[in-house]
């Protein structure tokens, strides 16, 4: 916190707010909307303040006190059974002039024992209608009246009749503005004169009390003036109270889930700690005496551990923890607690724990002032900054509680409580920004790292595609090699010896020569891309090898369907495939003396079969002999995953049928089948 920021904002800001709200708060208590003062001052007209009044003072014991109680609550309103020792005195030399708010501040001892001696204060005021016409109903409006409880009189013919008696809400008194209508029926009697009438204030014969001035008119015009008193006395704090409850349990929840930030737990019990401090505003006082000191120690002391817990809240935004000046905030805070206890008698411990308070509030504003100062929070800057409004705020209670000052203002600490709440909720938004910051940064860290290392994965991909694609190319080359060097090549080296030797003739040359180039074809029709279809490869073969076996005098039936796509269908694969077909075709040209050859194929769920069948000779399976071609294509099938089978009968020609399947997984065609595959 820089000494700029502190003149600003608490000697500018704080001051000023505080000012401000001051006289807004004391404007319904303070300030009638027109006041006009008669040159008669004992006489009022319409909706005129009272300013001053006819005071005059009765030494009662406490039996007629309480005679004077008992005769208001059998009365009814009836002038007749009020005891004649008990009425206002009549003569004229027991009233004199005082003027209002009359105020007797509260002694530094009190006397709850009981022993002491009691007064009655009676205020006279008279009050007449402008021009004679009286209103339909006159009211009496005090913004407040401190003492026993206050009863109001008017004088008729036949005596003092009471108007108002605050025997049952004596204990709400002290905040409560009093507000007595005066029924119709009385002021049609004064018709042709003033209408008089006493406010009765019982107090302790050296007690404090306070008087406020005084309203008089008609009803509908001071009402306004009460109901806003009202609202700012008492519907306000309420309010606030139930805010209070839903914060402290939203505190609570974010603490239950998140324990390890004690921030929230000390929110929720600061909050509930100002709901027990105004809990007055929520409910009707103890009608014991005795309950109800223990009732204000409670409220009042409650306040002091409600500054702690502030405290405590603040420095858990300070970088460096205090738990020295911790400890002993909370023993002093302890020992004032048990010191104002209402059993002593020696001392007002009302005023006590207000001086107490106010001490918890100086040290601990001082302390989190300076290390707001010394850190630069700005969360604490501005929790220093409510914490100074609201001392001030407490100062101005303690100084209206003990009659030192302003004794027609309402109390503020209730507003207080609405400023600081927010400063601690702006503490706990800003660390929640302040996280939420941290990881939207984190996370976009994190997503630059994702996105270099993604590029360079990326790149590292790119070479291993390359790498295997220049690897596929390898072996490709060399499989070709390795498949020209064993059949064409071997075929054309043969072929080239025995010409060489003059012993093969020119026909079978021809057909070696011609058995190459198919073989050739073959090799390079397995390198055409058909996308895993087998149909598109059977379809080139029947493109190949047509004009051969029409050459050879066969009819070729072509009863191919539609089947599957075979995933695994790649290039070595493909020749595997046109080899066995190829071979089987050969067999039948050359050995089956067949007139028509069929090739079909069927779809047969998780294989495919394609078949290849002729009319020829046949041959007796049981006593053929399977030569090395044989045990060859077998081979060759099984390391496409499939089976070969061949049957044949003398006679009924020979059916040549090849089964793959459609998925193959975890074997390529350069893998050895497993034994006991069968042809």
């Amino acid at each position: 916190m820089t000494p700029h920021f502190l003149l600003r904002l608490c000697s500018l800001g704080a001051l000023w707010r505080l000012v401000w709200l001051s006289c807004l708060l004391s404007m319904g208590s303070g300030v009638a909307a027109q006041v006009r003062i008669q040159p008669d001052p004992a006489l009022l007209r319409e909706g005129d303040r009272s300013l001053s009044a006819d005071v005059a003072v009765s030494d009662w014991s406490r039996e007629d006190l309480r005679a004077w109680w008992a005769a208001l609550r059998a009365v009814d309103g009836s002038a007749s059974s009020l005891p004649a020792h008990l009425h206002p005195p009549d003569e004229a030399q027991a009233w004199q002039r005082v003027s209002l708010p009359d105020v007797q501040t509260r002694a530094a001892s009190a006397d709850f024992g009981g022993r002491q001696r009691v007064q009655m204060r009676w205020y006279r005021f008279r009050y007449a209608p402008p021009q004679g016409q009286w209103p339909t109903s006159v009211a009496l409006y005090m913004p407040r009246v401190v003492g026993f409880a206050t009863a109001v009189l008017v004088r008729t013919d036949e005596g003092w009749r009471p108007v108002f008696d605050n025997q049952s809400g004596v204990r709400e008194q002290w905040v409560r503005p009093l507000w007595a209508v005066i029924p119709g029926a009385l002021t049609s009697l004064h018709a042709d004169r003033a209408l008089e009438l006493v406010v009765a204030v019982p107090t302790h014969t050296q007690g404090s009390y306070t008087v406020s001035s005084a309203w008089l008119g008609a009803r509908e015009d001071l009402e306004v003036l009460q109901q806003r008193r009202w609202a700012l006395q008492i519907t306000v704090p309420q309010a606030t109270g139930m805010t209070l409850v839903v914060l402290a349990l939203f505190a609570l929840s974010l603490w239950w889930r998140r324990r390890h930030e004690p921030a929230y737990l000390l929110f929720a019990l600061a909050s509930l700690g100002w709901l027990l401090r105004n809990l007055h505003y929520h409910m009707d006082l103890p009608r014991s005496p005795l309950v109800l000191h223990w009732f204000w120690w409670m409220t009042h002391a409650s306040m002091a551990w409600v500054m702690l817990l502030t405290y405590l809240f603040a420095l858990r935004f300070a970088k460096v923890q205090h738990p020295r000046f911790e400890r002993l905030m909370a023993l002093f805070v302890l020992l004032t607690s048990i010191f104002t206890l209402p059993w002593s008698q020696a001392y007002d411990t009302v005023v006590a724990q207000h001086i107490a308070n106010a001490s918890v509030g100086l040290i601990g504003t001082a302390f989190v002032s300076r290390e707001a100062w010394r850190e630069g929070s700005r969360e604490m800057q501005l929790i220093v900054a409510s914490l100074i409004l609201g001392l001030l705020l407490g100062v101005h209670d303690l100084a209206l509680l003990a009659g030192w000052a302003w004794p027609e203002h309402v109390y503020l600490m209730p507003y207080a409580t609405l400023v600081i709440i927010a400063s601690f909720l702006y503490a706990v938004r800003r660390r929640y920004l302040a996280a939420l910051q941290q990881v939207e940064s984190a996370n976009e860290h994190l997503a630059e790292r994702l996105g270099a290392q993604e590029r360079e994965l990326q790149a590292q991909h790119d070479r291993l595609r390359e790498s295997e694609r220049q690897q596929a190319l390898l072996l490709e080359r060399q499989r070709l090699m390795q498949d020209m060097h064993d059949g064409l090549g071997s075929s054309l080296l043969s072929a080239m010896v025995a010409v060489e030797q003059g012993t093969m003739e020119q026909d079978r040359v021809v057909e070696v020569l011609r058995e190459c180039v198919d073989d050739l074809r073959l090799v390079i029709d397995s390198l055409e891309p058909v996308g895993h279809d087998i149909v598109s490869l059977l379809a080139t073969m029947r493109y190949r090898l047509g004009k051969r076996l029409q050459v050879g005098g066969l009819t070729l039936e072509w009863d191919v369907q539609d089947l599957p796509p075979l995933p695994w269908l790649e290039p070595p694969d493909a020749l595997h495939v046109l080899r066995l077909l190829q071979e089987g075709l050969n067999n039948v040209l050359k050995h089956a003396r067949a007139h028509r050859v069929r090739i079909a194929t069927r779809d047969l769920g998780e294989r495919i079969e394609i078949r290849v069948e002729d009319d020829g000779e046949g041959f007796d399976m049981a006593t053929a002999q399977k030569g090395r071609g044989l045990r060859s294509q077998v081979k060759r099938a099984q390391r496409l995953g499939g089976t070969l089978h061949i049957d044949s009968k003398p006679g009924q020609g020979t059916r040549l049928s090849l089964r793959l399947p459609v998925q193959r997984e975890g074997r390529s065609s350069t893998e050895t089948p497993e034994p006991g595959s069968t042809a």
